[in-house]
Protein backbone atom coordinates (compact mmCIF):
# COMPACT_ATOMS: atom_id res chain seq x y z
CA UNK A 1 0.00 0.00 0.00
CA UNK A 2 1.30 3.42 -0.92
CA UNK A 3 2.00 6.26 1.49
CA UNK A 4 2.20 9.42 -0.60
CA UNK A 5 4.07 12.16 1.26
CA UNK A 6 3.44 15.72 0.11
CA UNK A 7 6.50 17.98 0.19
CA UNK A 8 6.89 21.71 -0.40
CA UNK A 9 9.72 24.12 0.29
CA UNK A 10 10.34 24.65 4.01
CA UNK A 11 8.44 21.61 5.24
CA UNK A 12 9.12 20.67 8.87
CA UNK A 13 11.66 17.84 9.06
CA UNK A 14 10.12 15.74 11.87
CA UNK A 15 6.61 16.23 10.47
CA UNK A 16 7.80 14.14 7.54
CA UNK A 17 10.42 11.80 8.91
CA UNK A 18 8.65 10.87 12.15
CA UNK A 19 5.73 9.23 10.33
CA UNK A 20 8.01 8.03 7.51
CA UNK A 21 10.17 6.15 10.03
CA UNK A 22 7.05 4.45 11.40
CA UNK A 23 5.43 3.50 8.10
CA UNK A 24 8.79 2.77 6.53
CA UNK A 25 9.51 0.03 9.06
CA UNK A 26 6.43 -1.83 7.86
CA UNK A 27 7.93 -2.83 4.52
CA UNK A 28 5.48 -5.70 4.10
CA UNK A 29 2.56 -3.28 4.37
CA UNK A 30 3.63 0.11 3.05
CA UNK A 31 5.81 1.76 0.42
CA UNK A 32 6.79 5.42 0.75
CA UNK A 33 6.74 7.93 -2.10
CA UNK A 34 7.63 11.64 -1.93
CA UNK A 35 5.66 14.01 -4.13
CA UNK A 36 5.49 17.75 -4.80
CA UNK A 37 3.53 20.00 -7.09
CA UNK A 38 6.23 20.27 -9.76
CA UNK A 39 8.52 17.38 -8.83
CA UNK A 40 12.28 17.70 -8.46
CA UNK A 41 14.28 18.56 -5.35
CA UNK A 42 12.41 20.08 -2.42
CA UNK A 43 14.42 21.78 0.32
CA UNK A 44 13.80 22.96 3.85
CA UNK A 45 15.52 25.31 6.26
CA UNK A 46 17.34 22.41 7.96
CA UNK A 47 19.26 21.72 4.77
CA UNK A 48 17.24 18.62 3.86
CA UNK A 49 16.77 18.09 0.12
CA UNK A 50 14.53 15.34 -1.22
CA UNK A 51 13.92 14.30 -4.82
CA UNK A 52 10.18 14.15 -5.48
CA UNK A 53 7.79 13.04 -8.19
CA UNK A 54 5.04 15.29 -9.51
CA UNK A 55 1.70 15.15 -7.72
CA UNK A 56 0.01 14.62 -11.08
CA UNK A 57 1.75 11.24 -11.31
CA UNK A 58 -0.09 9.93 -8.25
CA UNK A 59 -2.58 7.26 -9.22
CA UNK A 60 -5.72 6.38 -7.34
CA UNK A 61 -4.15 3.60 -5.26
CA UNK A 62 -3.06 5.80 -2.34
CA UNK A 63 -3.65 4.23 1.05
CA UNK A 64 -2.30 7.16 3.08
CA UNK A 65 -1.82 10.75 1.92
CA UNK A 66 0.48 12.48 4.41
CA UNK A 67 0.50 16.29 4.56
CA UNK A 68 3.20 17.79 6.81
CA UNK A 69 3.41 21.30 8.17
CA UNK A 70 6.21 23.77 8.59
CA UNK A 71 6.77 27.42 7.85
CA UNK A 72 6.24 26.69 4.16
CA UNK A 73 2.51 26.21 4.76
CA UNK A 74 2.13 29.96 5.29
CA UNK A 75 2.97 30.46 1.62
CA UNK A 76 1.35 27.33 0.23
CA UNK A 77 -2.14 28.01 1.62
CA UNK A 78 -2.31 30.72 -1.04
CA UNK A 79 -1.20 28.41 -3.85
CA UNK A 80 -4.44 27.49 -5.67
CA UNK A 81 -2.79 24.84 -7.85
CA UNK A 82 -1.44 23.00 -4.80
CA UNK A 83 -4.70 23.29 -2.88
CA UNK A 84 -6.59 21.89 -5.88
CA UNK A 85 -4.21 18.90 -6.11
CA UNK A 86 -4.44 18.28 -2.36
CA UNK A 87 -8.22 18.26 -2.69
CA UNK A 88 -8.13 15.84 -5.61
CA UNK A 89 -5.69 13.39 -4.01
CA UNK A 90 -7.35 13.57 -0.60
CA UNK A 91 -10.71 12.72 -2.17
CA UNK A 92 -9.53 9.38 -3.53
CA UNK A 93 -7.02 8.45 -0.83
CA UNK A 94 -8.21 5.89 1.68
CA UNK A 95 -6.82 7.97 4.56
CA UNK A 96 -5.46 11.50 4.89
CA UNK A 97 -3.05 12.31 7.72
CA UNK A 98 -1.85 15.82 8.50
CA UNK A 99 0.90 16.93 10.85
CA UNK A 100 1.18 20.36 12.48
CA UNK A 101 0.06 23.16 10.16
CA UNK A 102 -0.49 20.66 7.37
CA UNK A 103 -4.08 20.74 8.60
CA UNK A 104 -4.31 24.34 7.37
CA UNK A 105 -3.59 23.15 3.82
CA UNK A 106 -6.25 20.45 4.07
CA UNK A 107 -8.70 22.87 5.70
CA UNK A 108 -8.23 25.25 2.78
CA UNK A 109 -9.74 22.60 0.46
CA UNK A 110 -12.99 22.54 2.44
CA UNK A 111 -12.70 18.80 3.07
CA UNK A 112 -12.45 19.37 6.83
CA UNK A 113 -15.61 21.45 7.02
CA UNK A 114 -17.80 20.24 9.90
CA UNK A 115 -15.11 17.75 10.91
CA UNK A 116 -12.90 17.57 13.99
CA UNK A 117 -9.33 18.74 13.45
CA UNK A 118 -6.35 20.15 15.29
CA UNK A 119 -3.04 21.80 14.51
CA UNK A 120 0.18 23.07 16.05
CA UNK A 121 -0.73 24.94 19.23
CA UNK A 122 1.89 27.64 18.63
CA UNK A 123 0.38 28.35 15.22
CA UNK A 124 -3.20 27.51 16.14
CA UNK A 125 -4.59 31.04 15.74
CA UNK A 126 -3.20 31.24 12.20
CA UNK A 127 -4.04 27.67 11.17
CA UNK A 128 -7.68 28.01 12.15
CA UNK A 129 -8.18 31.05 9.90
CA UNK A 130 -7.86 28.69 6.93
CA UNK A 131 -11.02 26.79 7.78
CA UNK A 132 -13.74 28.69 9.58
CA UNK A 133 -16.20 25.80 9.29
CA UNK A 134 -13.77 23.24 10.71
CA UNK A 135 -14.48 21.97 14.22
CA UNK A 136 -11.06 22.92 15.58
CA UNK A 137 -10.03 21.13 18.78
CA UNK A 138 -7.21 22.93 20.56
CA UNK A 139 -6.91 20.36 23.35
CA UNK A 140 -6.38 17.31 21.13
CA UNK A 141 -3.01 15.71 20.48
CA UNK A 142 -4.59 14.29 17.33
CA UNK A 143 -8.09 13.90 15.97
CA UNK A 144 -9.87 11.30 13.87
CA UNK A 145 -12.98 12.10 11.84
CA UNK A 146 -13.88 9.54 9.22
CA UNK A 147 -10.77 9.06 7.06
CA UNK A 148 -9.13 12.29 8.21
CA UNK A 149 -6.46 12.26 10.91
CA UNK A 150 -4.96 15.58 12.02
CA UNK A 151 -2.25 16.09 14.61
CA UNK A 152 -0.75 18.86 16.68
CA UNK A 153 2.81 20.12 16.44
CA UNK A 154 5.80 18.24 15.07
CA UNK A 155 6.28 15.12 17.27
CA UNK A 156 2.50 14.65 17.49
CA UNK A 157 2.66 13.30 13.96
CA UNK A 158 4.35 10.22 15.36
CA UNK A 159 1.69 9.79 18.04
CA UNK A 160 -1.00 10.12 15.39
CA UNK A 161 0.75 7.59 13.15
CA UNK A 162 0.81 5.06 15.96
CA UNK A 163 -2.84 5.89 16.63
CA UNK A 164 -3.61 5.19 12.98
CA UNK A 165 -1.83 1.83 13.19
CA UNK A 166 -3.73 1.02 16.38
CA UNK A 167 -7.03 1.77 14.64
CA UNK A 168 -6.11 -0.45 11.69
CA UNK A 169 -4.19 -3.31 13.29
CA UNK A 170 -4.89 -3.13 17.03
CA UNK A 171 -3.24 -1.32 19.89
CA UNK A 172 -0.75 -4.10 20.69
CA UNK A 173 0.55 -3.93 17.12
CA UNK A 174 1.11 -0.17 17.46
CA UNK A 175 2.73 -0.58 20.88
CA UNK A 176 5.11 -3.17 19.50
CA UNK A 177 6.29 -0.86 16.72
CA UNK A 178 6.68 2.02 19.20
CA UNK A 179 8.76 -0.25 21.45
CA UNK A 180 10.97 -1.25 18.51
CA UNK A 181 11.58 2.45 17.86
CA UNK A 182 12.25 3.07 21.58
CA UNK A 183 9.55 5.73 21.44
CA UNK A 184 7.26 6.66 24.32
CA UNK A 185 3.98 6.87 22.48
CA UNK A 186 1.44 9.33 23.90
CA UNK A 187 -1.64 7.16 23.48
CA UNK A 188 -4.23 9.69 24.65
CA UNK A 189 -5.25 11.60 21.56
CA UNK A 190 -7.56 13.90 23.49
CA UNK A 191 -4.97 15.65 25.67
CA UNK A 192 -2.04 17.53 24.23
CA UNK A 193 0.27 18.47 27.09
CA UNK A 194 1.72 21.26 24.93
CA UNK A 195 -1.66 22.99 24.64
CA UNK A 196 -1.15 24.96 27.86
CA UNK A 197 2.37 26.14 27.01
Amino acid sequence: MEVAVLLFDNFETLDVFGPVEIFGRLVDLYSIKFDSLNGGNINNKHGISILTSKLEEITENVEVFLIPGGIGTQKEVDNPLLIRKINEIAEYSNYVLTVCTGSALLAKTGLLNNKQATSNKRAFAWATTNGEDVLWNKKARWTVDEKFYTSSGISAGMDMSFGFLADKYGIEFARRIAFELEYHWIEDKNNDTFEAE
